[in-house]
């Protein structure tokens, strides 16, 4: 199969004004498709000493054992970043005090949930909204809800998008290369480790979970003295609305929501029409299936651009499918106003999934204020600039009584959903409609890679100084085409390279989970890629299009390394920790337990 390669596709964009893309793309890697994390241990180099068991700290109140500031990298490029801290079930360590408040700890035989101090899963947060940093622990933090699980508990501290791409991964995949390396000494199955994130951090838990051992990082492991010779590989991988695939975040942005924008100059309409072209050619040659085989394309239409064909029907079918999961799990009547949504329902939850609340009382656990962002509220904490608050321009409230009720209040500007009352079903006429009544534009144009290089996707790809820097080589090509003045600045910075001498479109491609997944890219099988996942989405959600979502589901479905995908998107729901029922934690707790124990 052709293997697809966005300079290409940027370089036939462009041909006519004989525009030339910089740099030299990575060469392939060869990766094993088993861990490294088997591999002779005599093949582990690292100065780094292995975490010191006598020096242990207790919580009665959660009988929790713990350690902060531990490093995990030999030469941090920031110390205050790049430290972790371990929470560990207190039934799995025998301990012994040493007087002055530390414990010097064993392993146990001891049982939790079914695990023992051996297999006991470790879950490991990244909270990293708009790809920010995420600080270090210095003090106990309540995650009883994962310990009283049986779960280890590790949390890395994490450069952030003002260092720049792949900062923020790179201290990731170093935190769990150190962690494997005390494999044994302390407890917890490295085996089993299952990364977890919302928005930023749901697309830093996506990478994590497909560039497992990926040759890219490797200078960038070795400038901050990671171990070496240990696989960084995880298990699994929990993402809430990941905002990644920023290879295409432009071209699919302006080819979903793209006709809800108003106001457009001629300059930016013929920018807009041409990302939507754009993304319609990236589909096309990217080799996407269904789960039966089918190959799924766009096909150009009388009505919007390329919106027909089957990788169009899919997207459609994916929408029908998150409207009759709501009629299916709702009883009526049905309180709208309760449920704190875009336009539509969710079970009548108060606010976030689980009763969580913006204090950053999310899945990490109770964190004192300032240790960690609101993994809940991440839109509000990325700094990311939008064009408007709302990610829908449909509102709802009050009660409705019936099913036809509230299909009717979504029918009130225009029918765009039919709704059958004897099966309990709905279908939608179309994606545009669906998308002017629930999930119109917020970004400006050039979504993530700004015109003005101001969205906090230009911070991650700059050159970290806190500056940002343009990154998406197919709009750098159509502007080049239509005599933009923007192009000169795509063209200088796609020019650049990092401290390491990395281009940016490997920076991207180290940021971009397909990259690894999809067949028709270069990236294809030089990785360890996590053998379990799971995807949630507020399908109202305007901070990215669905596409997002969905093209990591389905190259994911046609990985035969993977063992299991669990995708959802939830009706009415926006850029949050959305769920069909139930909470966040628990059902994460849950799905983990689905993949350890099942």
């Amino acid at each position: 199969m052709k293997k697809f390669n966005l300079r290409a596709m940027a370089l036939a964009l462009a041909a006519v004004t004989g525009l030339s893309a910089c740099g030299t793309s990575a060469e392939k890697q060869t990766a094993s498709s088993s861990s490294q994390a088997d591999s002779d241990t005599s093949a582990v180099s690292t100065t780094l000493d292995k975490i010191d068991m006598s020096k242990w700290l207790y919580n009665s109140d959660d009988n929790v054992y713990y350690q902060t500031g531990i490093s995990y990298c030999a030469d941090p490029a920031d110390a205050s970043y790049e430290t972790l801290a371990v929470f560990v079930p207190g039934d799995y360590f025998n301990a012994e005090s040493n007087g002055d408040g530390t414990y010097t700890c064993t392993l146990s035989e001891a049982e939790i949930n079914g695990y023992t101090a051996e297999s006991a899963p470790i879950v490991f947060p990244v909270n990293t909204p708009g790809y920010s940093a995420q600080d270090a622990l210095t003090e106990y933090t309540d995650v009883s809800s994962y310990t009283n699980a049986g779960f280890v508990y590790v949390h890395a501290g994490m450069r952030g998008r003002d260092q720049g791409a792949p900062a923020g991964v790179t201290d990731a995949k170093a935190a769990i290369r150190y962690i494997r390396y005390n494999s044994g000494t302390i407890a917890g199955d490295t085996d089993s480790i299952f990364v977890f994130g919302m928005s930023g951090g749901g697309a830093q838990s996506a990478i994590i979970g497909a560039s497992g051992d990926s040759d890219l990082y490797t200078p960038y492991l070795e400038a901050i003295g990671a171990v070496s010779g240990v696989s960084d590989a995880v298990a699994g991988s929990m993402d809430w609305c990941p905002i990644t695939g920023l290879d295409t975040a432009d071209e699919s942005y302006e080819w979903m929501l793209g006709t809800t924008r108003t106001g457009l100059s001629d300059e930016e309409q013929s920018i807009s029409d041409a990302l939507a072209e754009a993304y319609a050619q990236w589909v096309n040659e990217a080799g996407f299936t269904d789960k039966n085989g089918n190959t799924l394309t766009l096909e150009e239409s009388s009505d919007g651009i390329y919106q027909a064909g089957t990788y169009y029907e899919y997207l459609k079918s994916v929408i029908e499918e998150s409207l009759n999961n709501f009629l299916s799990d709702t009883s009526f009547p049905y309180d709208a106003s309760s449920s704190n949504e875009a336009g539509g329902p969710g079970n009548g939850r108060q606010g976030a999934p689980g009763g969580e609340k913006p204090d950053g009382n999310g899945p990490q656990g109770n964190a004192p204020e300032g240790n960690m962002p609101d993994m809940n509220n991440a839109s509000a904490n990325d700094n990311i600039s939008r064009t408007g608050s709302s990610s829908s321009s449909l509102s709802l409230s009050g009660t409705y009584e019936t099913a036809q009720d509230y299909i009717d209040a979504l029918n009130a500007d225009g029918t765009w959903v039919t709704y059958d009352a004897s099966t309990n079903t709905a279908a939608i006429t179309s994606i545009a409609d669906f998308v002017k009544a629930m999930k119109t534009a917020s970004k400006q144009l050039g979504a993530f890679d700004q015109l003005d290089g101001g969205q906090g996707e230009n911070t991650l790809f700059g050159y970290g100084d806190g500056n940002g820097a343009h990154f998406d080589s197919l709009l750098a090509s159509i502007l080049k085409q239509q005599g933009s003045s923007y192009a000169s600045a795509y063209e200088e910075d796609l020019a650049k390279t990092d401290s390491l001498g990395t281009d940016v479109e490997t920076r991207v491609n180290m940021y971009t989970p397909l990259y690894y997944l999809l067949e028709s890219s270069e990236g294809y099988q030089t990785s360890t890629v996590a053998k379990y996942w799971r995807i949630r989405t507020g399908i109202c959600q305007s901070d990215t299009a669905l596409t997002t979502e969905v093209n990591l589901v389905l190259a994911l479905q046609n990985d035969s390394d993977v063992s299991s995908v669990d995708f959802a998107t939830v009706w009415g729901q926006g850029h949050t920790m959305a769920e069909r029922s139930g909470d966040s934690t628990s059902n994460f707790i849950s799905w983990v337990e689905d993949c350890t124990k099942g």
